[in-house]
């Protein structure tokens, strides 16, 4: 992996001087119960509250806004189950061009409304037998389209740190900061502009119980596959960590905790009841990990980064109703 290109501080502070104005700069809240239940100060960044309801807009105009006129003229190709294919089709909106994505055929139907929503062609493909990756760049080649992957892009790290840096920048010095670790782009961003700034904290990552394929590759101190993850947590449900996220991973990453979808049920409830916020079981791990204990021990000042709140009433309903 030494050859891997790596992604910096600076970048990340490049990527949010180009998403200024286009992305919204998320909100940090508090509650006292919260702080109550975990025993330390909580800051949560509600990426939930971001343009296409979840993190993932940052990364995707930050890679779509750096291709050339040519390339945006042939328009964009991406793969996701969800909040990346709504990022991918708002930033190809915003630019002026076009995007076809790749979706699960059982990504949640909000999801792919959403995506259509914003002016994207869905295409799907049973993610169980198929290999997304393959069939992506297999769709982007045949076409002709500029691929902007989820989390396997610097560009598209780079702009996932802005939410970090923007926390940080409001909320000063942390001890921790606790991230949901799903290919492993958000965090790898989140941790080089938290570890850029501040050098001493400790980078956190939450996995839903059975996708914890970054834990044991963490351990492992290698790319480990596990079995594509049963969870409510859709958006988590990764089967391998990326080669370059986990290559900045590994070295910036302190820990990663696992939680099960009952904890993250638990998460939802408090964020909609005490905090009242929505959140989509992905953006809610982190909380979980810290309601329940999987954290320990227990930093004084703690930074949260929720990362989405793309979940349709019905779904939010179902699965607190479990």
């Amino acid at each position: 992996m030494s050859d891997t290109p790596q992604v910096t501080l600076d970048d990340v502070r490049d990527a949010a001087a180009r998403i200024e104005g286009v992305a919204h700069r998320t909100p940090v809240l508090r509650s006292r119960t919260l702080d109550d239940l975990v025993g330390a100060e909580v800051l949560v960044k509600c990426e939930n509250l971001q343009r296409i309801g979840a993190f993932k807009f940052r990364g995707a105009y930050n890679a779509a806004s750096r291709l050339s006129p040519e390339q945006l003229a042939r328009g964009i190709a991406a793969y996701s189950s969800g909040n990346h294919s709504q990022a991918v089709a708002l930033a190809a909106r915003q630019l002026g061009t076009t995007a076809v994505i790749l979706m699960p055929e059982d990504t949640p139907r909000s999801k792919v409304e959403a995506t259509l929503g914003y002016g994207a062609e869905v295409v799907t493909y049973d993610r169980y037998t198929g290999d997304r990756v393959a069939i992506g760049e297999a769709l982007a080649a045949d076409r002709g389209l500029a691929l902007i992957p989820p989390y396997e892009h610097p560009h598209v790290i780079a702009g996932q740190g802005t939410a970090a840096l923007e926390l940080i920048e409001e909320a000063g010095d942390l001890d921790a900061l606790v991230v949901p670790v799903g290919g492993g782009g958000l965090i790898a961003g989140s941790a080089t502009a938290a570890k850029g700034l501040l050098p001493g904290i400790r980078v956190i990552g939450v996995e839903p119980e059975g996708g914890d394929d970054t834990k044991r590759s963490l351990e492992a101190g290698r790319r480990i596959s596990v079995p594509v993850p049963s969870t409510i947590a859709d958006g988590q449900a990764a089967d391998i960590p990326g080669e370059l996220t986990f290559s900045i991973n590994r070295r910036l990453v302190d820990e990663i905790a696992v939680v099960t979808d009952d904890e993250i049920r638990d998460a939802m409830r408090l964020a909609f009841e005490r905090m009242k916020t929505v959140v989509e079981p992905s953006g809610a791990t982190p909380l979980a990990a810290l309601l329940s204990g999987r954290i320990s021990p227990v930093p004084a000042r703690i930074g949260v980064i929720v990362s989405g709140g793309n979940i349709s009433a019905e779904r939010f309903a179902q699965i607190l109703g479990s």
